[in-house]
């Protein structure tokens, strides 16, 4: 499975949400968290290109967005095939 990364916050709603679909879909995901390191919000907006809301998710090297993007793969059916992209170095 490709790892998934997640710029986020406590409280953003946004967060929670791609938090419970990652849940319900029983993926796993490294969560880097700008309300309690604030200096990686800036290493979050260079990744993203500017953007600096939250949340910001990767699935593996790919820049997915925010939840509504992650929720529009997910409804188009897409988000599966991303989740199971075999990570570098691994063997499909």
């Amino acid at each position: 499975m490709a790892p998934v990364l997640m710029y986020g916050t406590a409280a953003c709603p946004y967060c929670q949400a791609a938090r419970a679909l990652f849940s319900d879909l029983g993926v796993s995901f490294e969560e880097i968290r700008v309300d309690l390191e604030p200096s990686r919000r800036e290493e979050m907006r260079q990744r993203a290109g500017g953007l600096h809301t939250v949340p910001q998710i990767w699935i593996g090297t790919q820049h997915v967005g925010g939840f509504t993007d992650l929720l529009a793969l997910h409804q188009q059916g897409a988000l599966e095939a991303l989740l199971h992209t075999p990570a570098k170095g691994e063997t499909p």
